[in-house]
């Protein structure tokens, strides 16, 4: 029931939105990935995959910005959760690309380890209530798995560096820019509250901490987000609600981090309780 609620939603809003010259996001309603162009010669990354059936919207997505079934350089994965991984299957033997992803998360990802099952204690919301069908197994994608460099640098997006960002899963990354001070954020937090089914459908601003329900070192998901801060953003774009920019990503991410067991940590659930 879960995989299907959260491919109905992912259905009901899919859209592309330009947010700068050479970044383009992709919006399934539950879940965002984004194109990366690397090169002005139609040379370009995908970061994270959205759900199972989003593969055939992002390949048109693909001909609606490079006039052409154009393969990206790479796949880069934030975390191997299944609304992250859900077409990187099809998409990786589709272009036959390789995908990258942080070493602490290739289990996920190569058919060797499960993620925990989803807590719905966490909160009332209903997403939270049915997050526990929601699919945790692993996927085995092994022969186009590689592990991101440990100094930084990301193979197939020159300029770009990732940032590890664990707390929400073992292994989550983020990826930032240094030129212009882009971030992409992956789930280390959100601008909507996942939780919520009404938020999520209607993708009002909520700041917030990452997906409760998958979250499973709070200490750690903190300190990730104090991280970020500290790189001085200048964009923020999301896996889970929309991008924010300047002064109103400061002042959100100054009151998040300052707030952060009242706006983000759970008051109670089987993580919580183990801190």
């Amino acid at each position: 029931m879960g995989n299907k609620l959260s491919e109905m939603l992912s259905t009901l809003t899919r859209t592309t939105e330009a947010i700068t010259d050479d970044i383009e996001l992709l919006k399934f309603t539950i879940v965002n990935a984004v194109m990366v162009d690397i090169s002005r010669d139609k040379k370009w990354v995908l970061v994270d995959t959205g759900l199972e059936n989003s593969a055939d919207f992002i390949i048109n997505a693909v001909k609606q910005r490079y006039g052409d079934d154009i393969a990206p350089e790479g796949i880069v994965l934030t975390h191997g959760h299944f609304d992250h991984v859900g077409s990187v299957i099809t998409l990786a033997k589709h272009w036959n690309v390789p995908v990258f992803i942080h070493s602490l998360e290739v289990p996920y990802v190569t058919g060797k380890k499960d993620y925990p099952l989803a807590d719905s204690t966490v909160d009332e919301g209903m997403i939270a209530k049915l997050s526990p069908t929601f699919p945790h197994t692993s996927i085995d994608i092994s022969f186009y798995i590689n592990e991101l460099p440990k100094d930084g640098t990301i193979p197939c997006m020159p300029g770009w560096r990732w940032i590890f960002t664990p707390g929400h899963s073992v292994g989550h990354i983020s990826l930032f820019r240094n030129t212009d001070r882009v971030l992409i954020v992956g789930d280390a937090f959100t601008t909507v509250k996942q939780e919520s089914m009404i938020s999520v459908v209607n993708q009002s601003t909520m700041v917030s901490g990452p997906p409760k329900y998958l979250t499973t070192d709070w200490k750690k998901a903190k300190e990730s987000v104090v991280k970020l801060m500290s790189l001085k953003p200048s964009l923020a774009i999301f896996s889970h609600g929309n991008p924010l920019r300047g002064q109103d990503l400061t002042d959100h991410m100054e009151d998040l981090i300052n707030n952060f067991d009242i706006i983000a940590k759970p008051e109670q659930g089987k993580f919580v309780e183990k801190e």
